[in-house]
């Protein structure tokens, strides 16, 4: 899908997103100690069972109620799951009204997400979101904007953002150590078998939708929103199914690009997936994704970093969802704001469906 400037200026549903959620630092209020009283809506969500496994290991931070799962087919496939051993098993109303409830995680199917969602926040919860966010921008702006009026959080389960490598190029663009950053280049790839790619060809956006829509939060983190998106979506076995499982997004900006590329039919995918941010003064170049390996090259010393090109030392990946829910407690408890706050994750949206090749309402 390939749009003009002038049109994705003017008909951006981020432009038109207001005050209400540029400005708002995502400062929660009434902020309490003690245990967060968390809960989680689905199991079908392809991250479900690492979240809640999460949330259970931090048994410190959080005290879950409870887990609901309305399809009795798949609770009974859950019951000798060691994930889901002993969980209190309930309904979405008995726990939207379990008295001191703080957050929900919302682990659905994709398509259920967002109203889920908008259940969640409407009850007066913090949520964290699995990606991608549904298939509407409006109503995932709508949902946003309730959050911020009620001074509750929204994270986006992007699985990259607390992945230490990332954490270095987010910290080094933001600071200055690239100068001018001119490219990023990324790939998300992988390779699914026949049952995942009839799931996946279920939403039209394919490979994109899925999985490119994690590389996507990270590219708009560094650069900001792009003034264009052009789709290049490619079907492999268009006489098999309709799933675009070759895609490739370019994000133009006004001094630089970024390609995005995501496949689902990547021989050993995961060994190639690489976020590379390069500027005229130092470039991060990140490959693999998980566990994380990165080469800094640097014309200047910076912090700790000396000039030079090195590969770093990470600090220890933990649990893939460790990051996200750690700072989700601080956030809840007011100890720090969000770094992602509303305008981050509507831009995502936006770029999310044009990389698609899906409409933006």
């Amino acid at each position: 899908m390939n749009i003009n400037r002038r049109e994705f200026a003017t008909r951006s549903a981020v432009a038109t997103a207001g005050a209400s959620l540029a400005a708002v630092g995502y400062h929660v209020s009434g902020a309490e100690a003690g245990k967060i009283k968390v809960g989680q809506i689905g199991t079908k969500h392809a991250h479900a069972s690492g979240k809640i496994g999460t949330m259970r290991k931090f048994s410190d931070l959080y005290e879950v109620i409870g887990v609901v799962e309305p399809d009795p087919k798949r609770r009974a496939q859950l019951k000798d799951d060691a994930t889901y051993r002993d969980v209190n098993w309930m309904t979405e109303e008995e726990l939207l009204n379990t008295s001191g409830l703080q957050a929900v995680a919302v682990e659905t199917e994709v398509r259920d997400l967002l109203n889920v969602a908008e259940r969640c926040v409407a009850a007066g919860v913090h949520i964290h979101l699995d990606k991608p966010a549904g298939e509407s921008l409006s109503h995932f702006k709508r949902i946003l904007d309730d959050a911020t009026r009620q001074q509750r959080v929204v994270q986006m389960g992007y699985m990259y953002r607390y992945n230490p490598a990332f954490q270095l190029a987010f910290r080094a663009a933001s600071e200055g150590w690239f100068g001018n950053v001119f490219e990023v280049h990324t790939v998300m790839s992988k390779k699914v078998g026949e049952a995942s790619r009839r799931q996946l060809a279920e939403y039209a956006g394919g490979s994109m939708f899925e999985l490119g829509c994690h590389v996507i939060d990270a590219v708009v983190k560094v650069l900001g929103r792009p003034t264009n998106v052009a789709a290049f979506n490619r079907k492999t076995f268009a006489d098999q199914d309709s799933l675009l499982d070759n895609c490739l997004s370019v994000l133009e900006y006004p001094k630089a690009t970024a390609t995005v590329r995501s496949a689902v039919v990547e021989h050993d995918g995961g060994r190639r997936r690489q976020f590379v941010v390069c500027g005229d003064q130092g470039s991060i170049d990140i490959k693999p994704l998980e566990p994380p390996r990165a080469t800094l090259a640097l014309d200047a010393d910076h912090g700790d970093y000396a000039k030079g090109t090195r590969e770093v030392t990470l600090k220890p990946l933990g649990g893939r969802y460790d990051g996200d829910f750690l700072d989700l407690a601080k956030i809840i408890r007011g100890e720090k704001e969000h770094d992602f706050p509303p305008a981050h994750d509507l831009a995502v949206q936006e770029v999310v469906l044009r990389a698609s090749g899906l409409p933006t309402d």
